[in-house]
């Protein structure tokens, strides 16, 4: 036992070396851009503090949104999803699959889960015990299952997950930004210093290399955030992008996707005012979600949007499935009663 515990924590030390990386290089920076850039090489004092403003100002949402992202816990399922300890015992004792299932499937009936795996069965975890929850997977990493997993990040030492994947799309956001702003202020003088305009100082290396730095950074950094927004407006997780869910009629790779501006709602909010700051505002509570319900029944599909809070518990509500290359309009929508709240599902028709 004593061997096994020191090697786990030794390994959750190691984790740590990417992030303690990534801030060993934005301290440098920092250093670099306010004390010998700002301080020792820009001659004029307005020039000086238009620069400290907007780095400033830059530099604070990237820590905020990064950090945010590092210390959020990735969300767990509910003890809802945990099987009863009668149906738990049986389960445990039963060494047939297919009674294992009818266990599982009994279960399943009192939790909003509508995926399977790709054999048809019930998503179960074995090592936490629990029927697991659409779009949720078990971190091995974490040692737990999480909520709308999208993966496991080396350079945040977490889980990106239904908890903290705003905060971690912002963070790459403002880490774009925050590098754009570097090379959009430094290149005037890395010419200068490079063309030798400005005499040879201890400020040269450091605006030379952190030019350099931003550079590669911008360059890989912008492709992944272009990445996750690309998955953000499909409404795909990156685990969903590679293996495409499984519903009861077989896989649909757009089967949570309900149009570009709800899938970007989903993640970020319905208040635009909320979208650019790490604060939490994504829509649902990660146990289910609102699917394209073509294959759900509208009583069915009635609660489940309740649980995601898209309609008033109390609210009378019908159902419009227009597909996505349709334009919305009232005229999609037939037999519509007056007073009624009308929901609109757009159906993602790509191949």
């Amino acid at each position: 036992m004593a061997p096994s515990h020191a090697l786990r924590c030794c390994k959750r030390a190691l984790n740590w070396i990417p992030v303690l990386f990534i801030n060993l290089v934005v301290a440098w920076s920092y250093y670099a851009y306010v004390v010998e850039l700002c301080v020792y090489t820009i001659p004029n004092d307005a020039e000086r503090i238009s620069y400290l403003v907007i780095f400033h100002i830059f530099f604070a949402m990237f820590i905020w949104s990064y950090w945010k992202t590092i210390w959020s816990k990735p969300a767990s399922p509910s003890i809802a999803f945990a099987l009863p300890q009668a149906e738990k015992d049986l389960y445990e004792k039963e060494q047939r699959a297919e009674v294992q299932q009818e266990i599982l499937k009994k279960a399943a009936r009192n939790v909003p889960v509508y995926t399977r795996t790709a054999g048809g069965a019930i998503r179960y975890c074995d090592f936490c015990q629990v029927i697991k929850p659409d779009r949720c997977h078990h971190c091995s990493t974490c040692e737990m299952c999480v909520l709308k997993m999208d993966h496991h990040c080396p350079w945040v030492n977490n889980c990106v997950g239904f908890s903290n994947y705003k905060f971690f799309i912002l963070f790459l956001a403002y880490a774009t930004l925050y590098c754009v702003v570097i090379c959009a202020t430094v290149v005037q003088y890395f010419i200068k210093f490079w063309t030798k305009e400005l005499p040879d100082t201890h400020a040269k290396f450091h605006i030379l290399f952190l030019f350099f730095v931003a550079a590669l950074f911008f360059i890989s950094i912008v492709s992944l955030y272009s990445y996750h927004m690309w998955l953000v407006g499909k409404n795909r997780t990156t685990i969903e992008a590679f293996r495409a869910p499984v519903f009861a009629n077989g896989p649909d790779k757009n089967g949570f996707s309900l149009g570009f501006k709800r899938n970007v709602a989903e993640v970020f909010g319905e208040q635009a005012k909320y979208w650019i700051f790490p604060v939490f505002s994504s829509q649902g509570d990660g146990h289910s979600f609102v699917t394209r319900l073509v294959h759900i029944d509208p009583e069915q599909a009635n609660s489940i949007l309740q649980q995601n809070g898209k309609i008033p518990v109390d609210g009378e509500t019908n159902l419009c499935v227009v597909p996505d290359d349709e334009p919305h309009t009232e005229d999609n929508c037939k037999n519509k009663p007056d007073g009624g709240q009308i929901v609109t599902v757009t159906m993602d028709t790509e191949p």
